[in-house]
């Protein structure tokens, strides 16, 4: 039977700051119950260590604190790095033989909102039946007991651990290529990436003019980033710089922009890193490259196209790394700019896979406006609609009929998608078709019968 999720998502805990669940206490019972659980899994009766990052979220603060509270209360310890991208507390983990990982940040989302995100002590975000177990912790404290005198933990504050991030991410570039002559506007979303971006491109000799550097615990993804590439767009015009890299606030995404001042979307990126990969021999024909529900029909028919095979994993990265490491697929990710280098990070890394797109522009010579010309998307459109709760829309006969008679229409010209979000009280209506026309007349007909059944915004 399966049990359903109160506090976990597609991508941890995730709220409005302040507000359940996205309190301090729910981020102290959690830091008890996370303590608790990796206990199991260190010898010698040590104390389970925990590495703690965070974004530049106001909230940050009292979540960092809450959670570090809860781990020490229940005989953890923690090692708080202050702000870093979400891949470099993935890496860290592994890197410090820590027994897991957490990260404070609501990713994309506004200023307002946070998330709690865990990490095993590989690097990988937990399944299902983990986050349950931890989940009756948090809403049940008195399941598990406080220890006592020396039995309790300690937290400090560490700063080293972005230098091992930076050294570790940069090692992802070939040996032999460096950026030297390479012009970049680089935008930074306010985020937790601020620091740590712009020192890698520079070390590799690339020229940087940096947006979203100047987080005041209000302005993150605010107008810049992955979602608001357009500042982007034009710092590349007036820079005539060779490529735009717009990550969101915890850079585990990315979105890129040509030497021309066009936005590259993450799917795009996706079938060239294939490409890219086919051509060095990092992997052969018949392997397989792992995209989401929502990737666009488009990639999958170049991935196709190449030789290679293509699946469609549930929305979220985690789901991704699941597969690929099931098929042993070197390459995964979501049209959002969520992009596994297999071989490289156990999460979506968006300063790791900047770093491909220009090892990729200096290896074919060409720039990147040439190399993404051959792969084309269907016209694709996703509207969101505010909901106050999530009935199952199997259950509804009007939207189902709805569904059924769109998809009809589509086709194999196209396909459709409706899909609560795992992050957000909405709903996401996703519709791909070959022409414009098409896909209006299908998106309409389903945002009036959602609209009409479920009382959106």
């Amino acid at each position: 039977m399966n049990v359903k999720k109160v506090l976990f998502g597609t991508d941890g805990i995730r709220g409005k700051a302040n507000t359940f669940p996205m309190t301090s206490e729910v981020a102290m019972n959690l830091g008890r119950a996370v303590a608790y659980y990796f206990q199991k899994n260190v010898k010698n009766e040590k104390q389970p260590l925990i590495i703690l990052g965070k974004d530049t979220r106001l909230s940050c603060y009292m979540l960092e604190l809450a959670f570090s509270a809860g781990v020490c209360s229940q005989g953890g310890r923690v090692i708080l790095t202050g702000p870093l991208p979400t891949p470099g507390v993935a890496f860290a983990v592994q890197n410090m033989r820590a027994n897991a990982g957490v990260m404070i940040s609501a990713s994309h989302n506004p200023f307002f909102d946070n998330g709690i995100k865990i990490f095993d002590q590989s690097g990988n975000k937990l399944p299902d039946n983990v986050e349950i177990e931890l989940e009756k912790m948090v809403l049940d404290p008195s399941l598990i007991a406080y220890p006592e005198g020396e039995k309790m933990g300690r937290a400090e504050r560490l700063d080293e651990v972005l230098g091992r991030y930076i050294v570790h991410v940069k090692g992802t570039l070939d040996s032999d290529l460096d950026l030297t002559g390479i012009r970049l506007v680089l935008d930074c979303a306010n985020g937790a990436s601020y620091k740590v971006a712009p020192m890698v491109f520079r070390e590799l000799g690339a020229e940087v003019f940096e947006l979203g550097v100047t987080p005041n615990g209000k302005n993150i993804n605010n107008g810049v980033g992955s979602l608001y590439p357009e500042k982007a767009i034009d710092h590349v015009i007036k820079y005539r710089a060779d490529l735009g890299i717009c990550l969101d606030g915890d850079a585990d995404r990315i979105i890129t922009v040509d030497n021309k001042g066009e936005k590259v979307e993450g799917d795009v990126l996706i079938g060239l890193m294939a490409k890219y990969l086919l051509d060095k021999n990092l992997i052969k024909n018949g392997d397989e490259v792992v995209g989401t529900v929502m990737s666009n029909l488009g990639l999958e028919s170049f991935i196709k196209k190449l030789g290679l095979k293509f699946f469609r994993a549930n929305v979220g990265d985690r789901y991704i790394l699941e597969r690929m490491s099931k098929s042993g697929a070197r390459l995964g990710g979501e049209p959002s700019g969520h992009i596994i280098w297999g071989a490289k990070s156990k999460t979506g890394d968006g300063i790791l896979a900047g770093l491909k797109v220009l090892e990729m522009v200096r290896h074919y010579g060409l720039n990147l406006d040439e190399l993404v010309k051959n792969i084309v998307l269907y016209p694709q459109k996703t509207i969101n609609l505010s909901v106050s709760s999530k009935p199952e829309l199997s259950n509804n006969k009007k939207i189902q009929k709805v569904i059924s008679q769109q998809e009809k229409k589509l086709g194999k010209r196209g396909r459709l998608l409706l899909r609560y979000s795992g992050t957000e009280p909405l709903i996401r209506i996703m519709v791909e078709a070959e022409t414009e026309q098409m896909l209006d007349q299908v998106m309409e007909c389903l945002v009036n019968v959602v609209s009409s059944e479920l009382g959106t915004n």
